[in-house]
């Protein structure tokens, strides 16, 4: 069974609040069927540590303004900013340094699950203006 509704709207409204903190490598992924815990993981990465926190801090406010409000229940690694864990139930959040996220390689570990499409919104509005202005 894949992902609910709840964790695809947590995951896309949690990667979009990375994005707008310019989180780098934003990958949504479907674990639903692998784990009995939770049902996606958002997986970004920073440059450096106050990046890091920026992101996690960002990504808390955004779903604590969802209709349904969401909070993590458990939060790990905040200290160092290097890795930074945030569960929320139906999805967990791994915002990483760079370093950390090239080395621990989540991605690859999951590879065999399925992604959850995410486009940034910022990107994508900028791609329809372009495309406007060249046609």
């Amino acid at each position: 069974m894949p992902a609910t509704e709840r964790a695809r709207e947590l995951a896309l409204t949690a990667a979009q609040a990375a994005a707008d903190k310019k989180a780098q490598d934003i990958v949504l992924i479907d674990v639903a069927e692998q784990l009995y815990i939770t049902d996606a993981f958002v997986i970004a990465s920073a440059s450096n540590e106050r990046q890091v926190i920026a992101i996690v801090d960002a990504i808390e406010e955004a779903l604590l303004n969802l209709p349904e409000k969401a909070k993590p229940v458990r939060r790990e690694g905040e200290r160092q900013g290097r890795w930074v864990l945030l569960d929320f139930v139906d999805i967990v959040v791994h915002i990483q340094h760079t370093e950390e996220r090239e080395f621990y390689a989540l991605d690859k570990l999951w590879k065999d699950c399925p992604t959850i499409e995410f486009v940034d919104r910022d990107v994508a509005g900028r791609d329809m203006v372009e495309a406007e202005t060249s046609a």
